[in-house]
């Protein structure tokens, strides 16, 4: 991890390429791409080139290709060749021929690398605990893209955006997205477990994964099981709880048999034929006390039989940590400014969310760099303030000894820690009051000025 950091930027300054090759190297990229760069033209927008300008736009706060493109400029006079054009048509059409699964395989790789490369005191119980959670993402209001992404039905044409629903999978030891996916927001097939069934290639055998209770259908459970992977959920409010029903393990813990449901319409009869006739599940229900409110009490469903190997403390205490993809998600949302995507084609804005992705994920690199160093772990680390810290130091990557920056980075990155408030309550709500505008009920084309 603090190795691989260490080469990248060493790499950068020894061959002159642009800064964020500090965070990924040409190497990398090239490996990516494999045969697929053969067939790439372009004399400045090169696939090494277009990548890290794509990069820099995403985890730029400004985010238009304008900015990205002058970022290029500044880059080339400062290492004296000659400025290429100001005119953004040339960078948008090179970074629409960057295949989309070259842009998703950097992004799954990079994630899985900053896991790898960490040590194993951040894992849980020396396993790898994968969170699961989903989320929605707008765009721009074209034809193509309400076409393959379409607005919500309740609203009138040319007053909503084009919906996408997300689904991304974290490492809880390092925050990084392992892998995600991309669909619309409804139809057939389309619901969080839908998706994360497709991405179910991702786990390995002994992985654990952490979800909401929106995962804790019975044929989710067992499709895990089957693998030999755990699951830690929340049980379904609309599933009855008796702890005097099951084999006792403890107060509050319990051992129960779930019965098979009937085969699902999404499943095929010979998949159904190979899940059990019923499961055995673990039931442990958690008390969650804040001062100046009412105890509140959940009931956690797990395949970690063993109460001895998990007692109920360390279930608890890890399905508290499934916050952290709430906060994770924030991140590339809010920080990133993932929530609204830019481009105009479904294409390209599945490049731009996988490249966010990618930028989210790099970042989480060098948190993990600063945190191994400075003794602590990723998750207290602030993102906003890694970002902050990066978007400073890398204008002067070359401008002093690569020992000097990196020393002088990781120290930056590692004083900026986020506070530890387990209890502090989150209404939402907003402070802020919007402008007193009157709602867009039809296009836009409708209205005059008379109307104003």
């Amino acid at each position: 991890m603090v190795h691989s950091f260490r080469a990248a930027v060493t790499a950068a300054r020894r061959h002159g390429d642009l800064y964020f090759a500090a965070l990924i190297s040409r190497d990398r990229i090239g490996k990516a791409f494999g045969d697929a760069i053969d067939l790439w033209h372009g004399w400045i927008y090169t696939p090494t080139i277009t990548f890290w300008v794509f990069l820099s736009q995403c985890l730029s706060a400004d985010h238009s290709c304008r900015d990205a493109v002058a970022r290029l400029i500044a880059w080339r006079v400062s290492r004296g060749l000659k400025p290429c054009s100001a005119e953004t048509t040339r960078y948008c059409e090179a970074r629409n021929d960057l295949p989309e699964e070259v842009v998703r395989s950097v992004m799954r790789d990079t994630g899985k690398q900053v896991e790898d490369e960490s040590p194993s005191t951040w894992l849980w119980h020396r396993r790898k605990v994968r969170v699961v959670d989903g989320s929605t993402i707008t765009m721009p209001d074209t034809p193509a893209n309400q076409a393959a992404y379409p607005q919500m039905k309740s609203q009138e044409p040319g007053c909503g955006f084009p919906i996408a629903r997300i689904l991304v999978i974290f490492s809880l030891a390092t925050g990084t997205v392992l892998n995600a996916a991309i669909g619309k927001y409804k139809g057939k097939h389309t619901g969080e477990n839908s998706m994360f069934r497709r991405l179910h290639g991702t786990l390995e055998e002994s992985d654990v994964v952490l979800a909401d209770r929106y995962f804790s259908g019975w044929f989710d459970m067992a499709l895990l099981r089957q693998r030999n992977i755990d699951l830690i959920v929340r049980k379904h409010q609309g599933r009855h709880t008796d702890f005097r029903t099951g084999k006792r393990l403890g107060k509050d813990d319990q051992l129960v048999f779930v019965k098979r449901p009937q085969r699902p319409k999404w499943m095929s009869p010979e998949q159904y034929a190979t899940l059990p006739e019923k499961l055995l599940v673990r039931e442990v229900r958690i008390r969650v006390v804040q001062k100046s409110m009412r105890t509140k009490l959940l009931t956690v469903v797990t395949t970690l039989l063993d109460p001895e190997q998990y007692p109920p403390e360390e279930i608890a205490v890890l399905y508290r940590r499934r916050w952290q993809a709430e906060l994770n998600l924030r991140s590339l949302k809010t920080v990133l400014q993932m929530d609204h995507l830019r481009c105009k084609k479904p294409k390209r804005v599945r490049n731009e969310f996988f490249m966010h992705m990618t930028g989210y994920n790099l970042l989480r690199g060098v948190m993990a760099a600063a945190a191994f160093e400075s003794g602590r772990s990723p998750w207290e680390i602030s993102f906003k303030g890694t970002l902050q810290t990066l978007g400073q130091f890398f204008p002067v990557l070359f401008a002093s000894s690569a020992a000097d920056w990196y020393a002088a980075l990781m120290q930056a990155v590692g004083t900026h820690i986020v506070g530890d408030r387990p209890d502090r309550f989150e209404p939402r709500r907003v402070k802020r009051r919007p402008k007193p505008y009157p709602r867009l009920q039809q296009h836009r084309h409708l209205y005059t000025t008379l109307d104003e």
